[in-house]
């Protein structure tokens, strides 16, 4: 293999990623096929989904060498932008080159299969079809409205040329201007601005939605959509009853007096696409009629309709299915191995006993095979998520008018696919959070003899089994004072007890509900909201959230999540006649517990592991557990660890390690928080999950807070 030769790892992401768009893409032409052929006004999301598609397949392309097919791709994205912004006539001979280019893409891609190389692809020329002339009504065109005047200025500003255009359309065929504003939960505002899109959509097309200054309560966001009417109007007032939104009519062009512009110099400038076909240099396709045998045509249409990935894209749902098996089997495995050992036990049954062992053991690999092939199918690379947060610091940084680089490291880290998806809306809020307060202005930088452009930096990276995410800033750090301040204002400690909080219990206030320094309430953070919510997230996936601060220097969030939350291997234990369940995960040891060593601190049992005190949390006591009689003589420490934090979880026995699939209790257990689900353990048995996080917090602050009373 030569120095430069394509890796196959590569190719083979390539191929499946480029055939996700090839097939949207076709389904998207072949709608717009559908709409034209029934006369139907074509949808303008398909129009611009299909112009992302192509321009992310020319990103795809170029990334990974593809130069020829990036090239064709970039022709193609610009012809449907000259679509999408009313500049070119969407007609059947361009819906036919248009095809004609997917069906390129995908020789090119058979190409790539068959030759393993991504940089030697022919693309096939296409014959010539004519421009067909722009539409008569587009912006800064003779015909179209003058919007000065008759939108507010505070909706054009923020317009997009795409939106503005749409809007033009819109009010050029009469159709009412409508603001509606809704309030969305934080905790769910991406699932629910979705159902209110589609509740709409059928009603009208959506030009734009953009956050509003103010919201209507403390841990919602207000959201304005910009909605140009086609139905009734009483049916838009029943949907926004529903929707508990209101509504406010901005513009109904049947009743208002409309402008038509003068063209623009730039627009009488605007140039037309002179040749269609020119533009994907593709050769002209055989027909019937053109001496092509059928034989040909026929072979010709097979390829084309052959995938050339060799990957599935699976439901992560059927996946935890899968998971789920493969748990129930290592219980038939645990039973097999039993009976095994029973057997063993009975004169003249050796033989057998042993073959029943041998077969338990292959069938023990093969269980791990499957386990592990399930875990590998669900792993994802964080880069994933790391290139949604990097369009995030760039919007955020422009609206604030902040320069800030953002630099990204261990973007190969892989983690399970359910814990990128959760993961990414607390990295978010952090982020957000960090350029807003964290990143001082360009002027005070200046002052300071900072870089004027600030710094954020992604870091990812494996650590046992957990994955380790550091998000960092060279801002100014957090003021403990005013979060102290603050956090005291809004009654969630008193001012004795602020006095005893250490530096570390100072920077993690800002995790309290309602609590923030912000000095004035932006669109991106400074209502109190947010912080408390990463948490929260955070810690419903096993994971942890640390921060350390320097002022003038920076803060840096230390997220620890667990590699996958599909199987975890646990300890079970045993505390009076219940058996339970430890992560092992945060598990660091466990010891025998001799009363002799135990000493009481502040109220609290202690033990001294080599050379540190180790707080202990008797479990019956924690669970409220009665009791007849003393705990066993000898009783297990289970030392638990929790960032920098660790306590020893008393336990009457150990029992053994197992791996388990956690499933979710029901809503009673559920509100207790010490518990994070409920797993099968064999023979008819359950076993309780410690929610770890959950304990330990817990525990500390019962203890703190019985240190003070003490004192």
């Amino acid at each position: 293999m030569g120095k430069n030769a394509p890796n196959p790892k590569a190719v083979k992401e390539f191929l499946s990623e480029a055939q996700e768009f090839v097939e949207e893409l076709s389904n998207g032409l072949m709608e717009i096929d559908r709409m034209l052929r029934d006369r139907e006004e074509v949808d303008p999301d398909v129009i611009n989904e299909a112009f992302r598609c192509w321009h992310t397949l020319k990103g795809l392309s170029s990334t990974f060498g593809a130069e020829p097919l990036a090239h064709l791709a970039h022709r193609e994205e610009t012809l449907l932008d000259q679509i999408r912004l009313g500049r070119t006539r969407l007609t059947e001979e361009v819906l036919d080159a248009l095809l004609l280019s997917v069906d390129a893409v995908v020789d090119a891609l058979n190409q790539i299969r068959e030759s393993g190389d991504l940089t030697r692809v022919q693309i096939k020329q296409r014959e010539s079809v004519a421009a067909p002339q722009p539409p008569s009504v587009q912006p800064g065109t003779a015909g179209a409205p003058d919007l000065k005047g008759l939108v507010p200025a505070s909706i054009l500003e923020v317009l997009t040329e795409f939106e503005e255009h749409r809007l033009v359309t819109s009010i050029g065929k009469g159709r009412p201007l409508y603001r509606i504003r809704a309030g969305f939960s934080l905790l769910a505002i991406d699932t629910e601005l979705e159902a209110i899109k589609n509740i709409l959509k059928p009603l009208g097309e959506i030009i734009t939605y953009l956050p509003c200054d103010e919201s209507s309560a403390p841990d919602k966001l207000d959201i304005e959509v910009l909605l140009a009417l086609k139905g009734r109007t009483d049916e838009l007032e029943r949907v926004v009853s529903d929707q508990q939104a209101t509504m406010e009519l901005v513009l109904n062009p049947g009743e208002t007096v409309i402008r038509i512009s003068e063209p623009s110099p730039a627009a009488a400038r605007a140039e037309v696409p002179e040749d269609i076909a020119a533009r994907a240099s593709i050769e002209p396709v055989a027909t019937p009629g053109s001496g092509a045998s059928r034989l040909e045509l026929a072979k010709d249409q097979a390829l084309s309709l052959r995938s050339v990935s060799q990957t599935v894209r699976v439901d992560i749902s059927k996946l935890d299915r899968l998971m789920n098996s493969v748990g129930e089997l290592g219980l038939v495995r645990s039973s097999i191995s039993k009976v095994s050992e029973e057997l063993r036990a009975i004169a003249g049954r050796r033989d057998l006993a042993i073959e029943l062992h041998r077969i338990a053991r292959g069938f023990e690999r093969r269980l791990a095979e499957i386990r592990e092939g399930i875990l590998e199918v669900r792993m994802v690379p964080v880069g994933q998520m790391f290139d949604r947060l990097s369009r995030v610091i760039r919007k955020v940084s422009r609206n604030l008018g902040k320069e800030i680089q953002f630099i990204v490291s261990g973007a190969d880290t892989e983690v399970d696919k359910l814990i990128i998806e959760e993961l990414s809306d607390p990295l978010m809020h952090i982020i957000r959070n960090a350029i807003d307060h964290g990143i001082e202005s360009v002027e005070e930088r200046r002052l300071l003899g900072k870089p004027e452009m600030g710094t954020v930096a992604l870091t990812a990276y494996q650590k046992g089994n957990h994955v380790l995410i550091e998000v960092e800033d060279d801002g100014a750090g957090i003021d403990g004072d005013r979060i102290v301040e603050a956090a005291v204002r809004a009654g969630a400690l008193s001012r004795e007890q602020a006095e005893l909080l250490s530096e570390r219990e100072i920077n993690h206030l800002i995790f309290l509900p309602g609590i923030s320094t912000a000095k004035e309430t932006t669109e991106i953070s400074g209502r109190g909201v947010g912080m408390d919510v990463v948490k929260t997230n955070i810690s419903s996936l096993g994971g942890i959230v640390e921060v350390e601060s320097e002022p003038g220097i920076g803060t840096k969030f230390t997220i620890t999540m667990p590699v996958t939350l599909a199987i975890t291997p646990a300890l079970l234990v045993r505390v009076e006649s219940g058996t339970y369940a430890i992560p092992l995960n945060s598990v660091a040891e466990a010891l025998i517990l001799f009363d002799a060593d135990v000493k009481r601190v502040m109220n609290t049992d202690t033990l001294t592991l080599r050379g540190q005190t180790l707080p202990l949390c008797r479990l019956d006591v924690f669970f409220n557990i009665y009791r007849e009689g003393p705990p066993p003589p000898n009783s297990r420490v289970v030392v638990a660890t929790l960032g920098h934090r660790r306590v020893g979880l008393v336990v009457d026995a150990l029992v053994g390690q197992q791996d388990v699939i956690i499933k979710p209790l029901g809503a009673s257990l559920a509100k207790s928080g010490c518990f994070s689900g409920v797993t099968d353990i064999g023979n008819q048995k359950l076993a309780l999950v410690l929610d770890t996080v959950s304990v330990i917090e817990e525990f500390f602050a019962s203890a703190e807070e019985t240190g003070q009373h003490a004192g």
